[in-house]
C-alpha cells in the first residue's frame, strides 16, 4: 500500500507545521519529514508527507499536486524507494583495470 507521498518544488520558508496544516485537509497524517541541508540546516526545497491510508494518500495527490504554497506550485506523487548510490566507485581501484589502474 502506498500511502508515503513525495512534496517538491517547496519554497525554502515552508515548514513542516505548513505541510502537516495542508495535508490535513484530505486526511489522517501519520508523518511528516521535510528534508535539510546537513551543513546549513536550510531546507532542500522537498520532503515527505505519509498518510494513514492509500485512498488519503490519492486524494492529497488530487488536492495538492500543483496547489500553490508559498508563491510556489507544488509537485505532489507517490514517493519512490531510496535507490542505492552507486556513483563511480568500482572495488576501490577507479575502474581502471587491475591493482596499478594504468594501461600496460
Amino acid at each position: 500500500m502506498e500511502t508515503k507521498l513525495y512534496v517538491g518544488n517547496l519554497s525554502y520558508n515552508v515548514t513542516e507545521g505548513d505541510l502537516e496544516r495542508l495535508f490535513a485537509q484530505a486526511g489522517e497524517i501519520k508523518e511528516v519529514s521535510l528534508v535539510m541541508d546537513r551543513v546549513t540546516r536550510q531546507s532542500r526545497g522537498f520532503g515527505f508527507v505519509e498518510m494513514t491510508t492509500q485512498a488519503d494518500a490519492e486524494k492529497a495527490i488530487q488536492m495538492f499536486n500543483g496547489h500553490e504554497l508559498d508563491g510556489r506550485p507544488l509537485t505532489v506523487n507517490i514517493a519512490r524507494p531510496r535507490e542505492e548510490r552507486g556513483g563511480s566507485f568500482r572495488g576501490g581501484y577507479g575502474g581502471r583495470g587491475g591493482r596499478r589502474g594504468g594501461r600496460r
